[in-house]
Formats: structure tokens, sequence, C-alpha cells
């Protein structure tokens, strides 16, 4: 990915007002971003815990998503969860279901989708086994090739873009 400045990430957003974009906070460690590894941006808002926001650049353009980020109680280390993006299995704490707010009419009438997603969002880290799920066993091997499964992963996300915007 190409990296970003702070207006092309604010003007991306399709699912908040502009005045919430621009109230977001980027990630903490934005200037360090290892924007060669990544396929998009995703990051929990530091000054919002229970907000996390993707950017995906499609076809069209970067494609910004505002999400909310349950409050959970315990989970179980002993059971294991799936990244509907990414396929990388975790801890059950390592994944977690975003919702999103529809974008326009529907989503100010509180119209939500959600979505599964490694729980800090780094699919791209974990797809390139530059970061590692807390699994006795690690990532899943796979016969796909490293290609395959980014584009598999940014497929999964767009489709989930789509259904934000109404396209599905």
């Amino acid at each position: 990915m190409e990296p970003l400045t702070d207006k092309q990430i604010r003007s991306s957003f399709v699912n908040c007002t502009k005045g919430e974009a621009g109230r977001m906070r980027l990630p903490a460690d934005f200037a360090e971003l290892p924007w060669g590894d990544l396929d998009f941006l995703g990051w929990i808002d530091p000054g919002a815990p229970l907000k996390a926001h993707l950017v995906l650049p499609r076809e069209d353009g970067l494609v910004g998503i505002t999400l909310r980020v349950p409050s959970t109680g315990r989970t179980s280390a002993v059971k294991s969860s799936l990244c509907h993006a990414c396929l990388t299995g975790h801890a059950s704490s390592g994944v977690t279901l975003f919702a999103a707010p529809l974008a326009g009419t529907a989503g100010r009438e509180g119209n939500t989708v959600g979505t599964y997603l490694c729980a800090d969002l780094a699919c791209p880290l974990y797809v390139r086994g530059k970061r590692q799920p807390k699994l006795r066993h690690g990532r899943y091997e796979e016969n796909l090739t490293l290609e395959e499964q980014i584009a598999r992963t940014m497929d999964n996300l767009s489709a989930f873009a789509d259904k934000v915007l109404g396209l599905r």
C-alpha cells in the first residue's frame, strides 16, 4: 500500500460525518507504519477504544469505514476463532466482531453490518508472517501463494465494504 496522508484518510470515510472523521485519532505509530507490508490500514482509535477504522484501497478510490468494537467480557483462551478477512486462526480473544454503520440514510437510522476480524486489525502482517497469532500451532499452513492470500483478504474486505456501501 502506498503511504497515505492524514487528509486522504479522513476524506475517505463513507459511514461517519466529516466532524467524526476530523476528530478520530490516527494510529499512535502512524509515522512508523510499515506501508510496504500493508494492503489496507486498520486501527483501534487511541482516543476511543470502542471505535476502530479501516481504510481500503479500491479500484474506485479509498474507502474508509468506521467500526464499533463491542465491549466484551472474558473469553476462553482454549477456544479458537477465525478472522473472516485473512482466515488467520486466533485464540478466541484474538478475533472480534466489528460492527459498521451502513453508509447514508440506512446508517443514520441505526442499521449496521458486522464481520469477525483480527482484533488488532493486523491481517496483512499475519498473512505475511510478520506477526504470529497466539495459537499453539501458529498460523495454519495453506497451499495458496502469498499473493493469492493477499488477494483473498482484500476480496473479503471489499465484500464487507460493499455491504457497508449498500452495494450487496
